[in-house]
C-alpha cells in the first residue's frame, strides 16, 4: 500500500471514530437507600415488576402493576403468554394462586429467588382498564387473587376504570391519547386520574404533594456495564434513563424502578414514558430517584451478534426469550436491574 493510501485509510478511520456515537455517562453513585425500594410497570413492564418483586422479595417492599399478570404466568412459553396471560378465555386461563405460590416456594427452595415470606410486608397497587383488549381484566383479577393469598388485604389496592384502554393513565404527558385507546405511546388521559401519583402514594405511605419536575434532572446512562455480555443480546438498549431530584445529589434518597411496556421504550416513542408517565413530579418533592431501564427491539440476529433472539416489540422478558432463568435472580435482565440499583446505593464518588 502506498503512503498516500495509508494516509487516506488513517483519515477515514479517524472520521469514523469522530462520527461514532459516544457512550452515555456512567450511572452515578448517589448513596441511595434501598430500605423502601419499590417497582412498577405497565404491560410487559407490569409482568417484569411482578417478577422482580417476587425474585428479590427481600429487597423490594412494594409494586404497582398496570395491565400485568401473575408471576411465571407464561411458564416459558410464548404461546401461553399470548393466550393464558393476555386473552385468558375458555381453557386458556392464568395460573390459580395456589399454583403460583407452589412455583414460588419451589424456586425459593432451589435458591433461585428469595423466600416468599419476604412478600408479607409488601404493599401492592393494581390497575386494570375495562377497555383493555391487550391484557384482559381477568388476567389482572388473577394477579389480585394471588396477592390476596400472599399479602394482608389492607396492603392491596385494586383500581378499575371501565373506560380505560391498555395504557398508563397520566396527567403529565404533553399530548396523551384518549382514555379508551390502546396506541403508542400508551399514555392516556382519563380525566384527572394520575396512576403514578396513586401508586406511589399507596406504596410509600404519606407523601408530599407533587411539584415541578424541573426540581431534578433526567439523565441518560450507559446500561452496558450492568450486562454480562452484549446489551443487544439481552434485548437491552445501550442507554437507560433516571430522574434524579436535586435534593438526591447529597444521598439518602429512596429508589423506584419504572418499567415501560412493549413498544414504549425510547427507541420506539422517544422519552415520552420517561417524561410523561407521571413519576417525576412526585419524585422531585419526595426525595425519590426513578430508574427507567430500557429495552430494545430484536428480530432474529442483530449487528455484532451471533445470537438469534425474537423480541420485535421491545418487551421485557416475561416468557423466556433470554433463557430459561428469565424469571429468577439468574435472569440476565433481572441481574442488570439489580446491579443498577446497587450502583445507585453506593456512596458518591468524591
Amino acid at each position: 500500500m502506498s503512503l498516500l493510501s495509508c494516509r487516506s485509510a488513517f483519515a477515514f478511520s479517524l472520521a469514523l471514530l469522530a462520527t461514532a456515537p459516544q457512550a452515555a455517562p456512567a450511572l452515578p453513585q448517589l448513596g441511595a437507600t434501598t430500605n423502601d425500594l419499590t417497582v412498577s410497570g405497565i404491560s410487559s413492564g407490569g409482568y417484569m415488576a411482578v417478577q422482580f418483586q417476587v425474585a428479590y422479595s427481600a429487597l423490594v417492599h412494594g409494586a404497582g402493576i398496570i395491565a400485568g399478570g401473575p408471576y411465571y404466568c407464561a411458564s416459558g412459553s410464548v404461546n401461553r403468554a399470548l393466550a393464558n396471560c393476555m386473552e385468558a378465555s375458555g381453557k386458556d386461563t392464568p395460573p390459580q394462586p395456589a399454583e403460583t405460590l407452589n412455583t414460588i416456594r419451589q424456586l425459593a427452595k432451589a435458591g433461585k429467588i428469595d423466600a416468599p415470606e419476604h412478600l408479607r410486608d409488601d404493599r401492592v397497587w393494581l390497575f386494570s382498564g375495562g377497555n383493555d383488549k391487550t391484557v384482559a381484566p381477568p388476567v389482572m383479577d388473577a394477579l389480585a387473587a394471588f396477592y390476596r393469598e400472599a399479602l394482608p388485604e389492607t396492603a392491596i389496592r385494586y383500581v378499575k376504570l371501565p373506560d380505560a384502554g391498555h395504557a398508563m393513565p397520566s396527567v403529565s404527558d404533553i399530548q396523551p391519547n384518549a382514555c379508551n385507546t390502546s396506541n403508542p405511546p400508551f399514555i392516556n388521559r382519563c380525566k384527572d386520574f394520575d396512576a403514578a401519583g396513586q401508586l406511589l402514594s399507596h406504596l410509600l405511605g404519606s407523601i408530599k404533594p407533587s411539584t415541578s419536575a424541573t426540581d431534578g434532572d433526567i439523565i441518560a446512562f450507559d446500561q452496558r456495564p450492568f450486562i454480562g455480555g452484549t446489551a443487544v443480546d439481552a434485548s437491552l438498549a445501550d442507554e437507560g434513563y433516571a430522574f434524579i431530584p436535586n435534593a438526591c445529589r447529597s444521598g439518602n434518597c429512596r429508589v423506584h424502578v419504572a418499567f415501560h411496556g412493549c413498544r414504549q421504550n425510547v427507541g420506539e416513542v422517544g422519552r415520552r414514558f420517561v417524561e410523561g408517565a407521571g413519576y417525576n413530579h412526585w419524585a422531585a418533592s419526595n426525595r425519590l430517584i426513578v430508574l427507567y431501564p430500557q429495552t430494545i427491539a430484536r428480530s432474529g440476529f442483530a449487528f455484532g451478534s451471533t445470537q438469534w433472539l425474537l423480541n420485535p416489540k421491545g418487551c421485557w422478558d416475561w416468557w423466556g426469550y433470554t433463557g430459561a432463568d428469565y424469571h429468577t435472580r439468574d435472569g440476565v435482565q433481572m441481574r442488570a436491574i439489580r446491579a443498577m440499583i446497587d450502583t445507585l446505593a453506593q456512596p458518591p464518588k468524591r
